[in-house]
């Protein structure tokens, strides 16, 4: 989990030692199911469910307490764990990507440096994701509702992809003359060629989930209200097989690299790409933006 000196994100000998589930979030839920040795972590944002730092940061906590505890000692801990999922609890949401206030104000100020902060943040914990935090561990994201932009790329970082069938996955960022750049290009291209990973960023198309595991890129698919029991099932069902699958993902990792420094300079270009955007590119990133906050606020008073 070393990080660019450069970079203020994952802090050390945070909260180590602790109890992670006895520890107070307020963008996140975690339960740890001991009987299948399954951690879940669910993103449940009150205001737009996009990728803040607040959010981040308490990921991070995780992942950290995850490496800490699994990685540098799998021994210390009386819990044993085998997979990782990260879902979400906003309604009919996933992750919705990309802080697009924040955006659009760095590029009106002309701030690359903010923008470069903010994605390679982002990029760091996709990273962590891909890897398991070092842990003998599979990760998974849990897709249950929209996962758009960053949110699609976050769920693309995990060894396995589950999706229930009304979720909506994509890439929009080329509406607004963008491009996702945060690990979008570098993870479909593990499950899709290059022409194909190509084509989907530049259309900037909405794809059901069934359509993407028809492509080979979700890779359970689960009925709505029913991604939770596919994984618990598929984990009871292949819990005989976990080290062969584990070390087959590692050889996917290995055969198909995609590395830190790969994912730092593709977020660099993203950040210097976004300048160039101009002034009627921005505004549709607001308007999207509200209309993402206004989207939250129906879905929460209707719970």
């Amino acid at each position: 989990m070393a990080v660019d000196g450069t970079d203020s994100l994952i802090i050390p000998q945070r909260g180590f030692g602790q109890d992670i589930l006895t520890q107070k979030f307020n963008e996140i839920e975690l339960r740890f199911d001991r009987s299948d040795e399954i951690f879940w972590c669910y993103m449940n944002q009150k205001s737009r469910p996009s990728y803040t730092y607040e959010l981040g940061d308490e990921i991070q906590l995780v992942q950290d307490w995850i490496h800490t505890n699994y990685a540098m000692d799998p021994g210390q801990t009386a819990d044993p764990l085998r997979y990782f999922v990260c879902g979400s609890h906003t309604p009919g949401i996933y992750n919705l990507g990309g802080d697009l206030k924040h955006f659009a104000d760095c590029i009106r100020r002309r701030d690359l440096g903010a923008l470069k902060k903010y994605a390679r943040t982002c990029v760091h914990m996709q990273f962590a994701n891909s890897t398991g935090f070092g842990a003998p561990i599979i990760t998974m994201a849990l897709v249950q509702g929209d996962a758009l932009g960053g949110g699609f790329e976050h769920a693309l970082a995990f060894d396995i992809l589950v999706a229930e069938r009304s979720a909506r996955l994509g890439l929009p960022e080329i509406l607004f003359n963008l491009f996702p750049g945060m690990g979008a290009y570098s993870y479909l291209r593990q499950r899709l060629s290059r022409r194909e990973t190509e084509q989907f960023i530049l259309e900037g198309k909405l794809f059901t989930a069934e359509e993407l595991y028809d492509i080979g890129v979700v890779d359970i698919l689960a009925d709505d209200g029913k991604g939770e029991q596919a994984i618990v099932e598929y984990t009871r069902e292949n819990r005989k097989r976990f080290h062969a699958e584990r070390a087959v993902y590692k050889a996917r990792r290995l055969s198909n690299p995609v590395t830190i420094d790969e994912l730092l300079e593709i977020t660099d270009m993203w950040a210097e790409t976004a300048l160039y955007l101009e002034e009627s590119d921005v505004r549709k990133m607001e308007r999207l933006a509200a209309a993402q906050e206004r989207r939250i606020q129906r879905s929460l008073r209707a719970i």
